[in-house]
């Protein structure tokens, strides 16, 4: 790991985040109901013999019947894991998993990962081969050069399904597409243009083999290895390496340098100085992707050429190339259509794809979680990685590549549909969350932990700080917080800012503003002392409130509804706000806000009025459209019920206010959420299915999430407690460090607090 890097954590916190919850980041879940004896007839015998006798007439059935045609096989033998070297294939399997989740995660591609204990090409060939009916396509990973030249090229040819070894051509794409905006940004034309390329692993050749592929002439680019310049007639060189040898009598990188328009870079850390780049031609394009420290810094870049355009392997600096902008949706792409491969012309299809995405306007959450200013220019040449348009607009081009170059079996009819179903397969949550995370991260803030010496809430506060979110304060006993990061493997638990109330230096101010407040309640001072030194929650409200931290995360040692007590003794309500709580449910496709689940027993309508405002408010910050459902047991009267004028009461309110979103109410949640069931009230307001869910009271807000949490498949987020002066949240008592994490980032950036 990078001691550059801005994100840290220790070994000890790395195993901690496989082990926990179960081991592993993958799991197989069943897609059909397995309840009852007459499904588990149809799963397996006999209903199976049907689909197996229609397989075996039509083996194109297999992805009509199976999970054929949306399961990619993630492939290693560990010869080549990440920058570590050859650590053999069982040392693999945690990159192999995460491969699986990332396809997962950014394209709805199902995935399983596959080690194979073998370093003999001819082995592994053959066994992979022989997979062909398992899987819809091979995404090889991980194997050391020149054999994953020679495995993937013979299995090409060998398989009927795609292929593609995703080290040598997902960063030949992203870096392809980064390389059409450098050039258009300083009106290069590909074929006029200089490239040296240093590095001669399978990365570095691929993106050679693309770059010519896109334009640029084979005689532009001089390609270097360890010992220099690959000229024609250089002795041992290999056949992969000689193909891109040119004539020339410049003989080291530095000579190649002088005049050259692009430097490639996939070498190692600190192979390029300030003098190779002073050498290079005006506006220098240079691609320094060495991992995990690129060839020369773009810092180091800019104070000698400040003209030049710089992208790295690295998140923490402009123009990312990062393998997940492409992978996933190329793949998504050639599935679709049942690509028999995928070829150079789908992934030059992709490449422009992402080329053109970067020159289009950044979307709001884009903008938001990496800087305003994130619009395409020399700092934005390459989409960010969680931009949700990739999802419509790579796969899209993908498979309109693969039909027009004759691969497809299964063409697509309707290219807007098409878009239109990719749009669906992903929910909009999960990459606005994502955005979330990198807004916190470009825009720090300070978190109050109030109950530090609790091992969760200390390793959300340590990854809180690890992953570059802000500065945590501490609340607890020194020693016992010390002592207790120590054993969680923190190697500099005395940089952390500790708030102890027993010495604290805000414990004087603490108590005279809250003396003030209180003394007409019954408080006297030495209740109030006390009271600040003896009940975390006080005391971490009262530093929250003297503008010690920006927010606050506490709830994990005691009930919400005590917790809330506590925090109220110091802190009010926002002005005009009505505090409440909010519990979000993230499904594959769908998210579903409920509130107020945490505070208002019985709330009037205007209540209820406020709690549908606000929450909208949030679903629409979390890259929704708000359809506000008012729930009730009854569904627009039927049947009547004493309570339900407050509900309609609500719904009058917001006709008069006239809100920019769509609600409706009464409705029982089956007329809320169901299509079918919506179709009986042609009336109804909803233009579809409801997302949040505005409940009549307390009771059934907070049973439902509590009920939804244990027993429904989606993430329970929450509760999100809004409306406080300060942002403050109380998280569950059963919560896992991920959780509270979680709270804290919302928090820091506004979205719930």
């Amino acid at each position: 790991m990078s001691e550059k890097s801005k994100v840290q954590f220790t070994e000890r916190e790395a195993l901690f985040y496989h082990e926990t919850i179960r081991p592993g980041k993958i799991e197989i879940i069943a897609s059909k109901p397995m309840a009852t004896q007459r499904d588990l007839s149809l799963a397996y015998s006999p209903g199976v013999a049907v689909p197996v006798q229609a397989i075996a007439d039509d083996p194109s059935k297999a992805y009509d019947y199976t999970a054929k045609g949306n399961l990619v096989a993630v492939i290693s033998n560990g010869t080549a894991i990440l920058g570590m070297g050859n650590l053999g294939a069982l040392a693999s399997k945690p990159v192999m998993e995460g491969k699986s989740v990332l396809f997962k995660r950014f394209a709805d591609v199902d995935s399983i990962d596959i080690e194979m204990a073998s370093e003999d090409s001819e082995a592994l060939i053959e066994a992979i081969a022989l997979m062909e009916p398992s899987f819809g396509g091979i995404n090889l990973e991980d194997i050391k050069a020149p054999e994953c030249f020679i495995i993937e090229q013979t299995l090409r040819e060998r398989m009927n399904i795609p292929v593609m070894h995703d080290d040598q051509h997902g960063t030949a794409i992203i870096a392809a597409a980064g390389l059409i905006n450098a050039c258009h940004l300083t009106g290069r034309d590909l074929d006029k243009l200089k490239v040296v390329v240093n590095g001669a692993g399978a990365s570095a050749l691929a993106c050679t083999a693309l770059i010519k592929s896109l334009g640029v002439h084979n005689d532009n680019v001089i390609v270097c290895d360890s010992k220099g310049v690959i000229y024609r007639g250089r002795e041992n060189v290999d056949q992969f390496k000689s193909a891109h040898a040119v004539t020339t009598d410049k003989r080291t990188l530095k000579e190649a340098l002088q005049g050259a328009d692009m430097f490639l870079g996939l070498s190692v850390a600190g192979a390029v100085t300030q003098d190779m780049v002073k050498d290079m031609a005006d506006e220098p394009i240079i691609f320094a992707m060495a991992n995990p420290d690129p060839e020369i810094t773009p810092p180091d870049v800019k104070a000698v050429r400040p003209d030049a355009i710089v992208a790295t392997g690295r998140s923490d600096y402009p123009n990312q190339v990062n393998n997940v902008l492409g992978f996933p949706f190329i793949f998504r792409g050639a599935l679709d259509v049942r690509a028999t491969a995928i070829n150079e012309e789908m992934k030059i299809a992709a490449a422009h794809a992402i080329a053109e995405l970067a020159r289009q306007q950044v979307p709001e959450e884009v903008a938001a979680a990496y800087g305003e200013t994130q619009q395409f220019g020399r700092d934005y040449i390459i989409p960010a990685p969680f931009d949700p348009r990739l999802m419509e607009v790579v796969p899209s081009a993908v498979a309109r590549a693969a039909m027009e170059s004759g691969v497809a079996q299964k063409p697509i009819e309707d290219f807007d549909a098409y878009r239109h179903q990719l749009k669906g397969r992903l929910n909009p949550t999960t990459s606005v969350l994502s955005n979330v995370y990198a807004q916190v991260k470009a825009n720090p803030k300070r978190v109050i932990f109030a109950e530090a010496d609790h091992e969760v809430v200390l390793r959300a506060a340590i990854q809180f700080r690890d992953f570059g979110y802000g500065e945590p304060i501490l609340v607890g006993r020194t020693q016992a917080v010390l002592e207790k990061m120590a054993e969680l493997g923190v190697a500099d638990p005395e940089s952390y800012h500790i708030e102890n109330a027993a010495v604290s230096e805000h414990m004087a101010p603490m108590v005279a503003m809250l003396y003030e407040r209180l003394k007409r309640r019954g408080f006297l001072e030495r209740d109030v002392q006390r009271m600040c030194n003896t009940d975390r929650n006080v005391f971490a409200s009262g530093l929250l409130k003297l503008g010690v931290g920006d927010a606050m995360i506490t709830g994990m040692t005691r009930p919400f509804a005590q917790s809330m007590k506590e925090v109220r003794r110091v802190l009010d309500p926002a002005e005009d706000k009505l505090p409440f709580g909010i519990h979000m449910l993230v499904g594959k496709t769908h998210t579903v806000f409920l509130a107020d689940t945490t505070i208002n027993e019985r709330p009037n309508a205007e209540e209820l009025a406020v709690i549908a405002t606000e929450t909208a408010a949030v679903a629409r910050k979390l890259g929704h459209e708000p359809r506000v459902a008012f729930l009730s047991y009854s569904t627009f009267g039927n049947p009547p019920g004493r309570w339900l004028e407050t509900i309609r009461g609500a719904v009058h309110i917001l006709d008069e206010q006239n809100p920019n979103f769509e609600y409706d109410g009464d409705m029982a949640p089956d007329a809320a959420l169901n299509p079918k069931v919506m179709a009986l009230y042609p009336f109804c307001r909803l233009s579809a299915p409801a997302n949040v869910l505005i409940m009549p009271g307390l009771q059934s807000a907070n049973i439902s999430a509590k009920l939804l949490r244990e027993i429904g498949g989606a993430t329970n987020i929450g509760p999100m407690l809004l409306g406080m002066e300060k942002p403050v949240q109380i998280v569950p008592m059963t919560a896992i460090a991920p959780d509270v994490l979680t709270s804290a980032v919302l928090a820091a950036a506004g979205i719930a607090g």
